[in-house]
């Protein structure tokens, strides 16, 4: 937390909230971030206390409104349902290997240390994870990540050859304010949780960002490369603008 930042608590308020100065801010600021489950108060570098407490008492009302509104989180637990690439699937939090694992019909068996994945193309429900409980919602996160990584740059790869163009790098990581950027050295990053999404829904997304290789805006040129290296976007895109801000509540506690 910066020395411009701090936390209020509310009796009347479930969560707390984040208080954040801000030079440029001419006036109190209240929002619900629907990402990252947080109320945001952004007042003028110098507000006083008692300002703070009565903006924040007038707005109690509303504030627990758009509360009542967000999703519930969905943590990675034994038994809980996420969807990967689209599909429903149960975590399965198996311990330790033995041998009555072998063979149990999963679509993933995620392993522990340095095994791999292994698919069940009869199974279709479940992601198994394997090793201490405690650890899996770690390793199923770093799995999703890793899985996330291996689909983009397979994607990206695909849509630079078609379109004749060429990045520095690519980066999955948890970003909130977007899925996807592009930089002025042609560093890719992308938001791990489009491994959750639908398969074109990520490809979408891999082709919006190579398509800002060339152009870093939004004109007409820029959604023509978009259009020449995936014809079928606008389906994809209408589901991100939908959907996507439910993808934010899986793994929300990890």
């Amino acid at each position: 937390m910066s020395k411009d930042s701090y936390h209020l608590s509310h009796e009347n308020l479930a969560r707390p909230v984040l208080v954040k100065k801000s030079p440029r801010a001419k006036r109190m600021t209240l929002r619900v971030s629907p990402t990252q489950r947080d109320v945001i108060l952004t007042i003028p570098v110098r507000t006083g206390a008692r300002k703070v407490s009565a903006f924040l008492e007038q707005h109690i009302e509303w504030l627990n409104q758009q509360l009542a509104k967000l999703p519930e989180p969905v943590p990675f637990e034994n038994g809980r349902f996420i969807p990967f690439l689209g599909q429903p699937h149960e975590l399965v939090f198996c311990g330790p290997r033995t041998k009555k694992h072998v063979g149990q019909g999963v679509v993933t068996r995620i392993m522990a240390g340095d095994e791999h994945t292994k698919p069940d193309p009869s199974a279709n429900v479940s992601l198994q994870i394997l090793g201490a409980v405690d650890h899996a919602p770690r390793r199923l996160k770093d799995w999703l990540k890793k899985e996330a990584k291996r689909k983009l740059v397979e994607r990206v790869d695909i849509h630079a050859r078609r379109l004749g163009l060429d990045y520095t790098r690519l980066g999955v990581r948890d970003q909130r304010s977007r899925w996807g950027s592009c930089s002025s050295q042609k560093s890719l990053s992308f938001s791990w949780r489009l491994i959750l999404a639908p398969e074109r829904v990520l490809d979408y997304v891999a082709a919006h960002e190579v398509a800002h290789l060339r152009e870093m805006n939004h004109s007409e040129r820029f959604w023509a490369l978009v259009a020449k290296t995936l014809p079928e976007h606008n389906e994809a895109r209408q589901w991100l603008r939908q959907n996507g801000q439910d993808l934010h509540r899986y793994g929300a506690n990890e």
